[in-house]
């Protein structure tokens, strides 16, 4: 459900454009990697992969659940909640696990959070957290990196602007590009394989804008 309203709702408020260094939906049993810069990259991101033909579970904050309407799609899709800063925070870690295991792709952003800056530029993706290389080694899992470029024009800065961004996208409708790299396997080691999945991202990343 939530692929589909993204499919639906992204090309309305910008140009959405697609590129894949592999063809067809993302092998099941994948890890997608994505870099986080705004709080509508979500909706790009899942506008773009259904595109592919992929319909992943997605790790996101547990605040969303409280959202009405929202978390009942989020509980319905099968969508893994993150307790971050708590004892439960692991829980996310085993339901991927899970998922992977039962042939579903998982959405994971590295970074566990948005930039600080508040204008609409794009910047490179942050230091990662270690759960998306624990998760790839506990799993065996290959990574496919996603980066995508242009969503901070459809949200990015304080509340404010943020509600003014998505009321006039639809008029603006800025161009948002993704782009999936081909499959890698990280490295055995935590910190080799995050800093190994950062860089994988990055280089996506930069395919993304290059192409807006």
């Amino acid at each position: 459900m939530i692929s589909r309203i993204a499919a639906t709702l992204v090309p309305v408020l910008g140009r959405l454009t697609v590129t894949s260094d592999t063809p067809g939906p993302v092998a099941p049993g994948s890890i997608v990697a994505a870099n986080h810069s705004s709080l509508a990259d979500p909706g790009v991101v899942l506008a773009a992969l259904r595109r592919l033909g992929t319909d992943p579970v997605v790790l996101a904050t547990a605040g969303l659940w409280r959202v009405p309407v929202l978390g009942r799609a989020l509980r319905a899709g099968g969508h893994i909640p993150v307790h971050r800063g708590t004892a439960r925070a692991a829980e996310a870690l085993d339901g991927a696990a899970a998922a992977l295991a039962a042939g579903r792709v998982v959405l994971i952003y590295g970074e566990g959070g948005l930039p600080a800056h508040r204008d609409s530029g794009d910047a490179a993706p942050r230091a990662f957290r270690t759960g998306l290389a624990r998760l790839a080694i506990a799993a065996d899992a290959p990574v496919v990196p996603l980066g995508q470029c242009g969503a901070r024009r459809l949200s990015s800065g304080g509340a404010a602007k943020q509600a003014a961004g998505f009321a006039t996208a639809p008029l603006r409708r800025p161009a948002l590009h993704v782009h999936l790299a081909a499959p890698v396997r990280l490295p055995a080691d935590v910190a080799e394989a995050t800093a190994a999945a950062r860089q994988a991202v990055t280089d996506a990343w930069r395919t993304a804008c290059h192409h807006l």
